[in-house]
């Protein structure tokens, strides 16, 4: 399935050449497709994108992983050996009718190409260069493998993830590669619009580490302020290493129960706690483990509906703990049309192939962005790019 020009999108008559591999690059691109950019895949030929062997709970269609199929959709594909003369000869042409470039490469390797930003930008200075890493370009970690368990780790993340008696423990989702190409997507867009109002180009970058040190941005600054200030994670039930009882999930006869800030007293008095003795919020702080074993040994008694019918028509900051299948059967879920189908010839050429996957998150004018075309097979557009944008026909 061709893509289609969408002159409503804001991005919409913008030429992205994609030469990013696997997640933070790739959902980067993603984004400016879905905002309506164009977007061509520069992939080696034959075994394209790491990424389409690299399979997220061993899930696959069509010869390529989901996971690739969820991050490539709605781009087009190009085969081009970066090593081979001719093909890099037909890889400098579209860059000179390129808007933007992104490229996650290891520090070093897309400069040894011959397509590094002060290469790209001697013959297109209009350009807008991304470039997103694992630990930047500089320093004692630059070299090491950009990987999302590892920046994590590297960062101190999983110290912020449970209680004081457990091990450090990790966002269980690539949460450094998401936000990395969130920030290398509004980053191209910042200089799209600089360019409009200057005509110059310029270059992003962007790492995992400093993604996951923006999402610490209050730790590290409060650290920063007073060193005296580091992680103690609390009680069992906590949910931040930083706020006092009741902010926590606790169990229920049935499931699981979130509680956020709340007034302690108030909590006692609908829950039938006499919790008078806990009036002062320090106390939440010092008697936290307290006041939670408390709170889970009430709570445990009841169901979640039980409880939420309580603590909701109180106004209480509260929701429950949907598991995966409950929260797609959810009606909440269903009006937020998070869902959309993307579609491609599979690779026999025989049948139509399907996914069901997340949209972006944003809306333009009240409706969501949504787009069809699946992810592309490796090099399935060369013919049509040589023909549209080469060669002039």
């Amino acid at each position: 399935m061709t893509r289609q020009p969408r002159p409503e999108l804001p991005l919409d008559g913008i030429l992205v050449l994609d030469f990013s591999q696997f997640l933070a690059g790739p959902v980067a691109a993603m984004r400016l497709a879905d905002l309506g950019a164009r977007v061509i895949k520069i992939e080696r030929p034959g075994s394209g994108d790491i990424g389409r062997t690299l399979a997220f709970a061993g899930l696959e269609s069509d010869g390529d992983t989901l996971s690739f199929h969820i991050m490539n959709r709605n781009k087009e594909s190009f085969a081009a050996d970066l090593k081979s003369e001719d093909d890099k000869s037909e890889v400098w042409e579209l860059i000179k009718k390129a808007d933007v470039i992104i490229q996650n490469f290891r520090p070093g390797v897309i400069e040894r190409l011959g397509f590094g930003y002060e290469d790209v930008k001697k013959v297109n200075p209009r350009i807008i260069y991304a470039s997103a890493s694992g630990y930047g370009s500089t320093g004692p970690w630059k070299d090491r493998p950009g990987q999302d368990l590892l920046a994590q780790s590297i960062s101190g993340f999983p110290w912020l993830n449970g209680s004081k008696d457990m091990p450090p423990i990790p966002v269980g989702i690539a949460v450094a590669d998401i936000f990395t190409s969130a920030h290398i997507a509004q980053g191209v867009t910042a200089l799209l619009l600089r360019r409009e109002r200057t005509g110059i180009g310029g270059l992003v970058e962007s790492s995992l580490i400093e993604s996951m040190l923006d999402l610490q941005f209050e730790l590290l600054s409060a650290h920063m302020f007073d060193t005296d200030v580091v992680v103690k994670r609390g009680a069992k039930n906590s949910a931040h290493a930083f706020l006092p009882a009741p902010y926590g999930l606790y169990a229920t006869s049935d499931g699981y129960l979130a509680i956020a800030m709340n007034p302690i007293p108030k909590i006692g008095e609908l829950l039938g706690i006499d919790f008078s003795i806990y009036a002062d919020p320090d106390t939440w702080w010092s008697h936290q483990e307290e006041i939670m074993r408390i709170l889970t040994e009430k709570l445990v008694t009841q169901s979640t509906e039980h409880w939420l019918a309580i603590l909701d028509s109180a106004d209480v900051w509260c929701a429950p703990v949907l598991t995966l299948s409950e929260l797609v059967d959810h009606e909440g879920f269903r009006e937020l049309d998070m869902m959309q189908e993307t579609k491609r010839t599979s690779i026999e050429g025989a049948e139509e192939v399907l996914i069901s996957t997340t949209r972006s998150p944003l809306r333009f004018d009240g409706r969501p962005l949504k787009s069809s075309k699946g992810a592309p097979h490796v090099g399935e557009d060369t013919e049509k790019i040589r023909r549209e944008l080469l060669k002039g026909e």
